[in-house]
């Protein structure tokens, strides 16, 4: 991407990303006072257990082990190929791209060092301005931290003495690639590109997650596409839309994920994945990881819809204005909503029991 437009981009983050904001305050747990004993409640289940169907099976939670059997990845040589290979699960690895091993090193290294700085200094190198900034998990489990760092597409710092040139050009190609695919999957949509001719439509924002075992996540933000470079053999866990997925990608290939904003342009033609993908590390003690995802986004004041199909003028101006979904055949599956407030609810609740886009899907 041009120096030019990037110069442009980034003196319109403040605007579009807004400053610094506080979380909802937590919900108050809930009290009782007449509790069942210990002994009461275990005889109680006991009984209830024994009732149960044999044919009915209790539902089994997201294992961290990592000799759980990983999903088999769709595996692609082409961005011509994307749409075929995303469509229908939300993912695929990418095997033939131009990011460079030694770059993708480069860059983890000086994440790594982000990581290993003090707190103070984190804070001040990297404010949190959301959704940009450093930002801490569950203060009050310090054994299971979840740290991040989320950077624009420049990674920049408050401070010109921390290097960060390789995560720099790490997040400028993946951005580049990012912007093609989105390109390749509207054109398989037969949908116009939002972004027409002006990239800087479209925001990027590099997510770099050190991992604790457990799973845990470090927050969730709405994306059309997102990019994991594979340095080594890892294997991840997935939200997808038919459940927790554990894949394991080639080393050195690209981990794609179809996210909810693509599945909204799509009019829910396109499987998406929940959130990024999630590193699953051993119990072990002194086992560590990060993942770097890029994660192509819009601007916070864009409003999300289904895009339009491509028409010819005569046909254009026959598209009613409440049907920019498609073709007037086509019935919209989701309505329009304000990109802003819906990223601010996804980023601060827990949305992986309820898919946070139901709420505007058409009844």
């Amino acid at each position: 991407m041009a120096s030019s437009t990037q110069e442009q981009q980034h003196q319109l983050l403040p605007k579009l990303y807004g400053g610094a904001t506080s979380a909802p305050p937590p919900t108050p747990a809930a009290h009782h006072d007449n509790l069942l004993s210990s002994s009461d409640t275990a005889d109680a289940l006991s009984r209830l257990l024994h009732r149960l169907p044999p044919t009915l099976s209790l539902p089994t939670r997201r294992s961290s082990s990592s000799s759980s059997a990983a999903t088999r990845l769709p595996s692609l040589s082409s961005l011509k190929d994307i749409f075929s290979g995303v469509s229908q699960l939300g993912y695929a690895q990418l095997t033939d791209h131009s990011v460079l091993p030694e770059l993708a090193s480069a860059a983890e290294s000086e994440a790594l060092a982000l990581f290993d700085l003090p707190r103070d200094q984190k804070d001040s190198l990297i404010p949190e301005s959301w959704p940009l900034g450093y930002g801490r998990g569950d203060e009050d489990d310090d054994d299971e931290l979840v740290e991040s760092f989320r950077f624009d597409s420049a990674c920049s710092t408050e401070s010109t003495e921390v290097s960060l040139a390789s995560l720099r050009e790490f997040a400028r190609v993946l951005e580049n690639l990012g912007l093609k695919i989105v390109d390749e999957l509207t054109n398989a949509l037969g949908c116009e590109n939002p972004t027409g001719n002006d990239p800087t439509r479209l925001r990027s924002l590099l997510w770099i997650s050190e991992s604790v075992p457990g799973n845990k996540s470090d927050g969730f933000y709405p994306f059309i596409i997102g990019l994991q470079y594979q340095i080594r053999n890892q294997k991840y866990s997935m939200l997808s839309d038919s459940g927790w997925v554990s894949v394991l990608p080639h080393v050195e290939s690209i981990l794609v994920t179809v996210g909810d904003i693509a599945q909204v342009w799509s009019n829910g033609k396109l499987k998406k994945v929940r959130g990024r993908p999630v590193a699953t590390v051993g119990e072990e003690k002194g086992s560590r990881s990060i993942t770097m995802s890029l994660l192509i986004t819009l601007p916070t004041e864009s409003r999300v819809a289904p895009l339009v199909l491509k028409a010819d003028n005569e046909k254009r101006e026959e598209i009613e204005e409440e049907n920019e979904c498609g073709d007037e055949g086509e019935e919209r599956v989701f309505k329009s909503f304000d990109f802003e407030n819906y990223a601010w609810r996804v980023y601060h609740e827990l949305i992986l029991f309820n898919d946070p886009l139901d709420r505007y899907r058409v009844a």
